[in-house]
């Protein structure tokens, strides 16, 4: 809409009558110019009113088209955050931003299309559309198995975030049909809109993001479900109609039957499902990391901390607990070996120091801290740690860093050259390592915080088949002059590795800052803390012969700046790792949260 010109104005701007002069003590007009002039003052005024309720229209339009595209970009991130902990984060993440591109042209080009076909306003049936989402993932959950990692959460998808994108499109289509772009030439004015939008909207998808991931479980509203209530609420405020009716059902489900809510009573009634099974939930929030939770198996014996997709480990219940629980994986309690190896200088375990990164459920940490040496752990997740200490016998008398360990050690170097005898470094998530941790640069940074006696173990859980294992092996050896390799099992047969197409496993590696070669010494009786399976499994077996290995100028080495040679390959892991996870617990595990 244009504003009049100034003619226009003129003519139609009123006359003030002779008495109304008089008392606002204006003079009438002598001669003509003074009569030319007040009929100018007049216009202008008029014209400033024009422009500025113009220029009101224009702020309320396009306010309300950000709001709607903000709205979106923010509901894009929880649905996939929704997803993560039944798919992964990865998973989750590769075909999503092709589900919202879709959606978007689908509803900025077909905005017309559809306001025809409906006899209503299209932004009306925004809310019905998001409050049915929530019973919607609740049921498709239910089938990823049949789905599948590779196409399910897209299908997810595609059945509940792309119909709301495609609406919300169009909507905001509709909005900016009433911005006034006249002064524009047509080849920007017709664009300029659209381009705007998608610019915006890949902003706040982006920014957005982090804050909900730093911010995630810090009050039950900041939780999954929670957030996708509270969108659809917001949704139901822009788009307000008598249609909200239809979402009864929704709102129900929500309220009374989905599981997935962080409430005492959706808790009581998984419970409920799980005991049949076998099962029972003990603890449960969501976090930084991902969705956290502890389950018992009744049946099986054994408490296990999952998060998303991940499991960070396990201990027998049904053999009860002497100095330290006995642990389901074998891995944890290899890599307490670290205190095995022999090295000139080893001081007794009372005066060691160690350095614990990663804790999972505290198996590793555990026994050093058991053994009386000095433990520091540094875990990023608060919950993983609360968890750990409250449901796994995490011992007290430790130092506790949650932070993020890259940020830490670049700040502590100084204080901590040469502190540490021992340092296991054990992270691992969702079929992807966190890169920056597995850098020439950070691993560098932990030879600087290790005795010249001291020795590191560093866990990764990797495919054989695929490059990053033999990169990360190549950086760990470029960094540490003498380095053994074991994994946590029996290598697959040529048989089994030709059917199922990949060698997942966990491998740790040990490593020293001198030229030495690395030997165990024999275990005596208290290195097994009385423990069962430490007397059966702390020594490793399965060693890997290092011309199994890449060499390094096949692969090189993993860089600061060049990470994206391992994160090429996470998609693929993760992938892997999904299917893996899916053959140690049932369906019915990962699919209830």
């Amino acid at each position: 809409m244009s504003p009049p010109l100034g003619l226009t104005l003129i003519t139609m701007a009123p006359k003030k009558p002779a008495s109304k002069r008089k008392q606002t003590g204006q003079n009438p007009p002598e001669t003509k110019e003074d009569f030319e002039n007040e009929l100018k003052t007049l216009a202008g005024q008029a014209k400033n009113e024009t422009w500025g309720q113009w220029g009101r229209q224009q702020v309320a339009v396009y306010g309300r088209a950000a709001a709607l595209i903000i709205l979106t970009a923010v509901y894009a991130n929880v649905s996939v955050m929704t997803l993560s902990p039944v798919y992964g984060q990865i998973a989750a993440n590769r075909l999503h931003h092709y589900v919202v591109w879709t959606g978007l042209f689908v509803g900025w080009a077909g905005n017309l299309a559809l306001r025809r076909a409906l006899p209503f306003k299209t932004i009306s049936i925004l809310p019905l559309i998001a409050l049915q989402i929530p019973m919607s993932q609740f049921y498709l959950f239910a089938f990823s198995g049949a789905l599948g990692v590779e196409y399910g959460p897209a299908i997810t998808e595609l059945l509940t975030l792309f119909p709301l994108v495609v609406v919300s499109a169009a909507c905001i289509a509709d909005i900016l049909d009433e911005a006034d772009l006249s002064g524009l030439p047509s080849a920007i004015a017709n664009p300029a809109p659209g381009i705007v939008s998608y610019i915006v909207f890949r902003y706040s998808e982006t920014s957005f993001f982090k804050q909900l991931v730093e911010q995630m479980g810090t009050s039950l509203m900041q939780t999954r479900m929670a957030l996708e209530s509270v969108l659809a609420a917001t949704y139901s405020i822009m788009g307000r109609s008598q249609l909200l009716r239809y979402a009864v059902p929704g709102i129900l489900h929500a309220a009374v039957y989905n599981t997935h809510l962080m409430t005492e009573s959706a808790t009581i009634s998984l419970n409920t499902t799980l005991n049949a099974n076998g099962w029972s939930l003990v603890d449960r929030w969501e976090s930084t990391t991902g969705y956290i939770s502890v389950l018992d198996s009744h049946v099986n014996g054994y408490r296990l901390m999952r998060c998303d997709q991940s499991l960070l480990g396990g201990e027998w219940t049904k053999f009860g607990r002497d100095i330290v629980a006995e642990p389901v994986y074998s891995v944890f309690t290899q890599l307490e070996a670290v205190r095995l190896v022999e090295v000139p200088g080893k001081v007794p375990d009372n005066e060691a120091h160690a350095l614990n990164i990663g804790l999972g459920i505290g198996t590793t940490p555990s026994a050093l801290i058991a053994h009386g040496i000095d433990t520091t752990i540094v875990e990023i997740d608060p919950i993983v740690h609360k968890f750990a200490s409250k449901y796994f016998g995490l011992p007290p008398n430790h130092t506790a860093v949650i932070e993020d360990v890259v940020s830490w050690s670049q700040a502590n170097a100084p204080t901590l050259h040469e502190h540490f005898d021992y340092i296991v470094h054990d992270v691992f998530t969702g079929g992807a390592e966190p890169v920056d941790l597995f850098t020439d640069t950070f691993l560098g940074g932990l030879k600087h915080m290790l005795k010249p006696s001291g020795v590191i173990v560093i866990n990764y859980a990797g495919d054989f088949t695929l490059p990053p294992l033999s990169i990360v092996i190549n950086t760990i050896k470029d960094i540490f002059p003498s380095c053994r390799v074991f994994r946590e099992n029996k290598p697959p047969s040529e048989d089994k590795l030709q059917e199922t197409g990949h060698d997942f496993d966990n491998v740790m590696i040990f490593c020293v800052k001198t030229d030495d070669k690395i030997t165990f010494r024999d275990p005596i009786e208290p290195d097994y803390l009385k423990s069962i399976s430490r007397r059966q499994t702390l020594v490793p077996k399965y060693e890997v012969p290092l011309s199994a290995i890449s060499t390094r100028e096949e692969v090189g080495i993993l860089r600061a700046n060049e990470t994206g040679k391992l994160t090429e390959w996470h998609e693929q892991s993760a992938l892997r790792h999904w299917e893996v996870m899916r053959t140690v617990l049932p369906n019915e595990i990962w699919n209830q949260w």
